[in-house]
């Protein structure tokens, strides 16, 4: 909608919400999985547990925590990309209104 040769009026918050949490979510777990099938191809978990708080834990738990840890990383990537990709304009209207 356009009132008198003004930026358009966004009348909604564009993408919707749910799709910004799955664009975060979807591709972090997609690669968390091919980051923990890489890294745990190469490195034994059972000799990175062994100097660590969990030398008893099983290697089935720690392929567990790796992924969780993998996502943990991939998902804050795609959150700052997701955060830098937000127009401008919405922070500088702000400012000006306060």
């Amino acid at each position: 909608m356009k009132i008198d040769n003004q930026q358009p009026i966004l009348t909604r918050d564009y993408p919707p919400r749910i799709q910004r949490i799955i664009s975060v979510l979807w591709p972090s777990f997609l690669f968390a999985g091919a980051a923990t099938t890489i890294f745990f191809a190469i490195f034994d978990p059972h000799t990175l547990m062994g100097p660590t708080w969990f030398p008893n834990l099983s290697r089935l738990a720690s392929y567990g925590v790796g992924f969780f840890i993998f996502w943990a990383l991939t998902a804050s990537s795609s959150l700052m990309t997701c955060f830098f990709l937000r127009p401008t304009d919405t922070f500088n209207d702000r400012k000006i209104k306060n």
